[in-house]
């Protein structure tokens, strides 16, 4: 027979709810998971990754563009920053890290291969990928 605990949740003066830390442990897991997320992935709080989402969809927009269409760039001054330039577009564009493993896969090349290259080296990779791509399909 399993036997079933019911705790109830016990709220504080301000509303919020009460945390008992003695009945927990202390799972290094956790933070470790943390800091090894790249840092457009990583919150303090929920407030502020639910403020990053929320800016983010206020951003966002649906495209579709030819992948050859798509011009990958790397400046010298900053060698660690890739940006993605569209047709049509003054600005250019910088891959979160979930959009570049997307970029990556799209090409055929392994994402943590490539964010290990110095960015002009995974430039010229993408680049080639994007542009050789069509020829592939």
């Amino acid at each position: 027979m399993t036997q079933l605990n019911v705790l109830h949740a016990a709220r504080d003066e301000h509303g919020g709810y009460k945390v008992d830390v003695s009945r927990g442990e202390r799972v290094g897991r956790v933070s470790s998971e943390w800091f090894s997320r790249p840092a457009d992935e990583r919150y303090l709080s929920l407030t502020e990754l639910h403020a990053a989402v929320q800016g983010r969809a206020e951003r966002s927009r649906t495209r579709t563009v030819e992948s050859e269409a798509i011009r990958v760039e790397a400046n010298r001054d900053n060698a660690e920053r890739l940006t993605l330039m569209l047709p049509g577009e003054s600005a250019p564009l910088s891959p979160t890290h979930w959009s570049f493993g997307q970029l990556a896969t799209m090409v055929g090349a392994p994402s943590a291969y490539l964010r290990q290259l110095p960015a002009p080296l995974a430039a010229i990779n993408l680049q080639y990928g994007l542009t050789s791509n069509r020829a592939l399909s």
